[in-house]
């Protein structure tokens, strides 16, 4: 475990594991977006807005989670679109991630409740698909 990523974990209420599924789920979003990462291309040519890291991470937590997804962020004090924000504005102020001069804390604000995105009957019936 980096020791740099503890002494951000030690700043803030999240446990090492809600940064580990944060950086997890960047990836996750970033190639669900753009595909495939071109060696070629520029890194901020594969830039996730706020919102859509919310909208992937949910995705990525059913995704690994599954039912028991919601749960699983409580327990890392992660209740909200906004706990995202402060684990990633955290890791863009010790240089961990990067951001664009438009992207704010804001942009993690009520992108969607938790409660019903993460309901088991949403759940189960994205697991249909």
């Amino acid at each position: 475990m980096d020791s740099d990523l503890m002494s951000i974990v030690e700043k803030t209420a999240y446990p090492i594991d809600a940064f580990l599924f944060v950086q997890k789920g960047l990836d996750y979003t970033v190639r669900q977006i753009h595909g495939d990462p071109d060696p070629n291309a520029d890194p901020a040519s594969r830039h996730v807005r706020g919102q859509q890291l919310c909208k992937g991470l949910r995705d990525y937590a059913i995704d690994q989670y599954g039912l028991m997804a919601k749960s699983v962020l409580r327990r890392w004090n992660v209740r909200q679109c906004e706990d995202f924000g402060r684990i990633v504005f955290a890791m863009v102020d010790a240089d961990f991630m990067q951001k664009t001069e438009h992207d704010s804390l804001d942009d993690f604000t009520d992108v969607f409740d938790f409660t019903e995105a993460f309901s088991p009957q949403l759940t189960l019936a994205g697991e249909a698909d």
